[in-house]
């Protein structure tokens, strides 16, 4: 529940303009996410929000511009417990996890900035992986199974 809560966060944040924590504290139950301010307090914390000034001149919380850097053994034990299934269609990638994962796998993959990994597209439970060429996706499909 606390990474979808975080995933939607960080939604939240990015497709409005958040200024209070009781601002988000509204929007996430809007979206289903009932919590109180300390649970955001420490969300905030977690995901290290910042402040930006926002359209109308007033700060807002946003999703800070550089991530850091995840490991590969970060993310392989954490495939471990949510893989399915992996199938590869020319430089394409399909990743099949437990459901609810595929967002934090997808963002796991992105702040790693693989250089033949183009991008990413996440639903409930699959990623699409887009590769610069066959060859690289045959060298990550082999590297992820």
């Amino acid at each position: 529940m606390k990474e979808k809560r975080h995933m939607r966060i960080k939604e939240i944040v990015s497709q409005r303009e958040i200024e209070t924590q009781e601002d988000l504290v509204k929007a996430l139950e809007e979206s289903g996410f009932p919590v109180t301010q300390a649970t955001i307090s420490r969300d905030i914390k977690e995901l290290q929000l910042i402040k930006v000034v926002g359209s109308n001149g007033r700060y807002k919380y946003a999703i800070p511009v550089s991530a850091a850097p995840v490991s590969a053994d970060a993310l392989r034990r954490r495939l471990a417990d949510v893989f399915v299934s992996l199938r590869r269609a020319n430089n394409l990638l399909v990743l099949r996890v437990a459901p609810g994962n595929a967002h934090a796998i997808a963002s796991i993959l992105d702040n790693m900035n693989l250089p033949d990994l183009l991008g990413t597209l996440a639903g409930d439970d699959t990623l699409l992986l887009i590769c610069a060429d066959e060859a690289s996706a045959k060298s990550l499909a082999s590297w992820l199974a």
